[in-house]
């Protein structure tokens, strides 16, 4: 097939929409709860499950487990939203927080992690000191954990250059790493499952999979907003990002069957069942979403790959265009990651394995 036929064979699956419209379509179809608003807060809250919540406009998505235990976090935003964050939470629990699990170094990911541990209370707490919290060596001693695979906090830690500081404040930091492929915990009546995918969108990503609840939080290996960011200079790569989305579509499970509905689904039945999976930003995805993600990249690499057999440049395929069928929807022209920049990363990580 030539490179112009395949192009015509991708239709675009659908146009950019606004946020509030998109997050109607996931209500209607996921069952989520829109739940009011402070009017001075910029975050929104949606309940997913009984007790499952995914807060928005923090930086990444946030998700929240909340039970008899206390609150755990996947992923804390930014350092500005977090006194926002913790109101947030304050308004659904009086549980404390009690683990922060970072899906990746971004500081969209981890900025908040100092603000939202000091807020919280980790499960071990005594609370014997001044104020009912216990200080060791100057640190916060009852600050709820923060949990990341241990390349999160090499990233954060290690210094880009020799006698330059480190990119994160200390606090910042991971309180607690594991370096396997899976770390287990059971948290609220629930299993939680947190599996590291590695050299995707960085060398440090995880996904989270709450086993009870059904939902899995995946960080920015899915951004819905934009084409997949794989950032090869922290240890991503388009195979490792493809290797990634492959493992949450086979973690999910897809809705139905639809039993006791008289005349089958429709535009106005809520539909029932299959996992809940919140991304790093944007829209809540099921499995078939997620499906057609990684076909949209697996269909922009082969088409870029084709070109490359065709000896074509790097500046020859962009002018091509092999995005194009996509970039309705996840196009972007400006910022730090634009289309270009998508394209460029898949040509420099199809031509690096080749040499």
């Amino acid at each position: 097939m030539t490179v112009d036929a395949l192009l015509r064979s991708v239709k675009t699956r659908i146009g950019r929409r606004s946020f509030a419209a998109v997050v109607g379509v996931a209500l209607c179809a996921g069952g989520a709860i829109a739940l009011a608003q402070d009017n001075a807060a910029t975050l929104e809250i949606l309940q997913i499950r009984p007790n499952f919540y995914m807060i928005v406009g923090a930086g990444a998505n946030i998700g929240a487990q909340i039970g008899p235990n206390g609150v755990v976090l996947v992923n804390a935003g930014t350092a500005d939203a977090s006194g926002d964050v913790v109101a947030a939470i304050r308004k659904l629990t009086a549980q404390p927080i009690r683990y922060i699990i970072d899906t990746s170094a971004d500081p969209d990911i981890v900025g908040g992690n100092a603000n939202l541990a000091k807020a919280g209370r980790n499960i071990t707490s005594f609370a014997t000191g001044p104020g009912g919290r216990t200080t060791v060596a100057g640190t916060d001693a009852d600050a709820a954990r923060i949990l990341s695979h241990e390349n999160v906090l090499t990233r954060m830690s290690a210094p880009p250059r020799p006698g330059q500081a480190s990119p994160f404040e200390h606090d910042i930091w991971p309180s607690e790493t594991f370096f396997e492929r899976r770390r287990t915990m059971y948290f609220n009546d629930e299993g939680i499952e947190i599996l590291h995918q590695p050299a995707a969108h960085t060398d440090g990503d995880v996904i989270v999979f709450f086993r009870k609840t059904d939902v899995v939080v995946v960080g920015n290996i899915i951004d819905t907003d934009r084409f997949p960011v794989v950032d090869l200079t922290r240890g991503g790569s388009l195979q490792g990002e493809i290797d990634a989305l492959n493992r949450i579509i086979e973690v999910a499970i897809p809705p139905g069957p639809f039993v006791g509905l008289p005349s089958g689904p429709n535009a106005s039945d809520p539909v029932q069942g299959g996992t809940e999976i919140v991304p790093g930003h944007g829209r809540i995805y099921r499995e078939i979403d997620v499906v057609n993600y990684r076909d949209m990249l697996v269909i922009i690499r082969d088409i870029v790959q084709d070109m490359i057999n065709k000896k074509m440049t790097l500046e020859q395929i962009k002018a091509a265009d092999p995005a194009k069928p996509f970039r309705a929807r996840y196009g972007v022209e400006s910022g730090p990651w634009t289309t270009d920049d998508f394209v460029e990363t898949v040509y420099t990580s199809l031509t690096t394995a080749k040499s």
